[in-house]
């Protein structure tokens, strides 16, 4: 999601309760529109960011102007559609989103998952790079199963 904010930037961060209820109809509206028209089974709906976002503010300002810090290493995300098996959980947070507790998935994990999900293997989806075949997974890249429908 690309958000434009007052201050003419883009967001692409979590929602606030704001900004989630904006959004909330129209991604329903896409999913159950895939769904009647019977491309929801082929089509891959990923809603994620790039990275998260601090569970609490970190700066000076407060009220509409506070903001939260860039988090890579605890966020969600959530799949539909394309062979994804929906109405579940795969890992857990602590109790502030901080850490991951239980069942973390690297990028490259996510990565394997939706190459995997588009019909390709990622061990063998390889491009030139100085010389070298390299993998979008690197050497590293598990097909997170428990997803998959």
């Amino acid at each position: 999601m690309q958000k434009r904010r007052a201050g003419g930037g883009l967001r692409a961060s979590p929602c606030s309760p704001g900004q989630c209820a904006e959004v909330d109809q129209p991604i329903a509206a896409l999913l159950q529109d895939l769904k009647q028209r019977g491309l929801l089974d082929s089509t891959v709906v990923v809603w994620a960011t790039e990275f998260g976002r601090t569970a609490l503010t970190e700066n000076a300002r407060s009220g509409a102007a506070a903001g939260r810090d860039h988090h890579p290493h605890c966020f969600s995300m959530w799949l539909a559609g394309g062979g994804v098996q929906g109405g579940q959980v795969v890992g857990a947070s602590d109790e502030l989103g901080w850490h991951v507790a239980d069942r973390p998935i690297h990028t490259h994990d996510f990565h394997a998952t939706l190459l995997h999900l588009f019909g390709l293997d990622h061990t063998r989806l390889t491009y030139r790079h100085r010389g070298l075949d390299v993998r979008l997974t690197d050497v590293a890249g598990e097909v997170v199963d428990e997803l998959l429908s």
